[in-house]
């Protein structure tokens, strides 16, 4: 009996040290990949997958005999395509596809920047890059420099067209206007080119309760308005300047990229359609992005490339919760600060 208990026991103390090894091994991995790429590259072929379908939905009204010849005319084609492009030293010209959803802080940006860095070392004379943007605005430091990342393809003399199947307004639209083609779906949401700023203040409440604010700066306009002080009339003045001048910016980065646009009669900070979108100009042409790359890929190779961050297994499992939370807030404060611009 006290032989059966000691193996037990060893057997016990042999599984113990296996877990504790394993979870040590996994927690050195875990904290080893913080050091490499955190990223991949996914690349897709639009072609293929809409070919692969549309042969699927063939096959499905074939009777037997009729598909087996049906495949055989698949491959045959196939071999004839890949001859051709063997014969020309390379094939059709490329449209290259990216993506950007953006939320009030532009946390995509980084993301774009990295894309657009590839792009510009592989496009060629012909190629083309399609963006696919939905995004409602937000922080005008952070959509200037998502903006700032698309001009490049710009200044590279790259053929760009943004489509907007949803919505690109205020910061969304800053993006936009950077395409050398804007496409939008009938009911996509296109403007609000202006700027807008809103401050709680408490001052009032905490004097009713005897609560003395200091605030100490050094710099005529280093604080203009706060929460908890009290706000004067020369603070306020000089905020609406900035909102003004930022205004400014906005208006001329937008007229510079589309000079035909009456800037005056589209910058009051209302959103239109994508069908009243065309009558004044901020967008070329109606449709969505799905059939655009439809057609495009009757003359060209449509490829969808997107970097993709990798997750970590502590990322994956002990952050799940707070980002889920974290997000749930800010889609909140998004369809607070949306409500300016959308119809009812």
């Amino acid at each position: 009996m006290n032989d059966w208990f000691a193996d037990y026991g060893m057997f016990l103390a042999q599984v113990a040290t296996f877990v504790i090894v394993a979870g040590l091994f996994i927690v050195a991995m875990t904290r080893s990949k913080g050091n490499v790429e955190r990223s991949k590259l996914r690349i897709e072929e639009l072609n293929d997958r809409y070919r692969s379908r549309q042969r699927r939905l063939r096959l499905a009204r074939m009777g037997k005999k009729q598909r087996k010849a049906a495949l055989k005319g698949f491959r045959k084609d196939d071999k004839k395509e890949a001859q051709a492009r063997d014969a020309e030293g390379k094939g059709p010209a490329s449209v290259w596809v990216i993506d950007f959803h953006g939320d009030i802080k532009a946390s995509a940006t980084s993301r774009l920047s990295q894309e657009v860095s590839a792009l510009l070392g592989v496009v060629e004379q012909g190629d083309e890059v399609v963006i696919r943007l939905e995004s409602p605005g937000g922080l005008v430091h952070a959509y200037g420099l998502a903006a700032a990342e698309l001009d490049r393809l710009r200044d590279a003399g790259v053929t760009t067209t943004v489509c907007i199947d949803k919505v690109a307004a205020s910061g969304g639209y800053l993006m936009a206007c950077c395409g050398d083609r804007l496409r939008a779906a009938p009911f996509a949401v296109i403007g609000s080119i202006g700027v807008v700023a809103q401050l709680p203040n408490v001052h009032r409440l905490l004097k009713k309760h005897d609560i003395d604010v200091e605030l100490l700066t050094a710099g005529r306009y280093k604080r203009t308005l706060t929460v908890l002080g009290e706000n004067t009339d020369e603070g306020r003045e000089k905020f609406l300047e900035d909102l003004e001048n930022t205004h400014q910016l906005f208006k001329r980065f937008v007229g510079q990229r589309r000079p035909h646009l009456d800037i005056e009669a589209v910058s009051t900070g209302e959103i239109w359609y994508g069908s009243e979108a065309v009558e004044n100009g901020l967008v070329d042409e109606v449709g969505t992005s799905e059939a655009y790359l439809l057609e495009r890929m009757k003359q060209a190779r449509v490829i969808l490339l997107s970097l993709e961050k990798r997750r970590g297994l502590s990322e994956r499992l002990g952050k799940a919760v707070s980002l889920g939370i974290e997000r749930g807030v800010q889609r909140l404060v998004e369809v607070v600060d949306a409500s300016r611009w959308q119809r009812r």
